[in-house]
């Protein structure tokens, strides 16, 4: 179905349920107390609802029209007859259109604003992409040219393990250069759902654990993995090919910049109606210096020269919490007191919450 047959049928949905209910509400009160005054004011009420959910206009003015005539015959006397001659008729025609068109004009304008609100925020974290980008894809290609070029100049010449070192430099260039485009196409799959939300669909948490897990053993397979999963099922709402990159970039981070990690522990658990996925490492921690910036899509500053400086964190991250935040949750870093660094996000187990910290 049409976006806009949809957006049409929802809007004429929410008018007709909001005029139902209250001129049902008004029968009851008139057979309680045997009065009609209420029902003006209540109408009045449903115009207002009725502008302020819908899109546009129309709805609201069609609303008041449709209230004004439902009064006038429904409810004022004498009873299932128009009677366009009542002392305030027109007064309350017009306050219930001035109703309609301020509170519609008012939500056209709060709507235009958060729309533009999400576009320059979709702008910002384009922005941040592309600069850490530039940054991260110049080194790899850089060096998968240098080793491509000395194995073919000197093919002849180099020993069987110098030429095997080369290719694995090589091989290990192309797999974070594939790791970069995962997290552009997952910035086009939020940026395509910006105006309209994450498209969230019923998925099984300890399912996408287990894919994102398989995904990072095939690129790590020396790495030991443990998972914590709950007993019960826990279905969850959300992307979950989002998820699991947001799972896999999290894993990958523990072993590129946690230097010394051998074994990752990945846990999954339900509290007050959110899901909490936690991914810890035994590895050399997170400096306290980057703790504060390392979500923010800036390149984050590497200690030394040596091949891991290359391996920028900012760009992962900050796709993470961009993923983690369109899904209505939130995410967080610390370092382990005893040794090794815990990421954790959480997302709601209902569709509809709102951001958290």
């Amino acid at each position: 179905m049409p976006a806009n047959m949809k957006t049409v049928m929802k809007n004429s949905l929410v008018t007709v349920i909001i005029l139902g209910v209250v001129t049902v509400f008004c029968f009851v009160l008139q057979h309680v107390n045997g009065s009609d005054t209420h029902a003006a004011l209540l109408f009045v009420l449903a115009v207002h609802f009725i502008s302020r959910l819908t899109d546009g206009y129309v709805y609201g003015i069609a609303a008041s029209m449709i209230a004004v005539a439902g009064v006038n015959y429904v409810f004022t006397f004498p009873y299932f007859e128009f009677n366009f001659s009542i002392t305030g008729y027109p007064l309350m025609f017009v306050t219930m259109l001035a109703v309609a068109c301020s509170v519609s004009a008012l939500t056209t304008q709060i709507k235009k604003q958060e729309h533009l609100r999400l576009e320059a925020e979709t702008e910002k974290m384009r922005g941040n992409l592309l600069r850490a980008v530039s940054h991260d894809i110049r080194t790899p290609l850089t060096s998968i040219m240098g080793s491509a070029s000395g194995l073919i100049d000197n093919f002849d010449v180099l020993p069987d393990n110098q030429k095997l070192e080369l290719l694995k430099d090589i091989r290990e260039e192309a797999q974070w250069l594939i790791q970069i485009v995962e997290n552009l196409l997952s910035i086009t799959r939020i940026s395509s759902h910006a105006a309209a939300k994450i498209d969230k669909q019923e998925e099984l948490a300890e399912e996408i654990i287990s894919e994102a897990v398989l995904k990072f053993r095939k690129r790590f397979p020396g790495i030991e993995v443990m998972v914590s999963v709950p007993d019960e099922v826990v279905m969850v709402p959300m992307d979950g090919i989002l998820i699991e990159q947001v799972l896999v970039n999290l894993m990958e981070n523990s072993v590129l910049h946690g230097k010394s990690t051998t074994k990752i522990t990945v846990r999954a658990w339900v509290e007050d109606d959110k899901i909490f996925f936690c991914v810890e490492d035994d590895g050399e921690g997170i400096r306290k210096d980057v703790l504060p910036i390392m979500f923010d899509g800036r390149l984050l500053p590497e200690k030394g020269d040596g091949s891991d400086s290359k391996r920028n964190m900012g760009i992962g991250l900050s796709v993470c919490m961009s993923i983690v935040r369109a899904h209505e949750g939130n995410m967080s870093a610390e370092n382990i007191t005893s040794q090794g660094a815990r990421v954790r996000f959480w997302l709601p187990l209902k569709k509809g919450e709102g951001h958290g910290d």
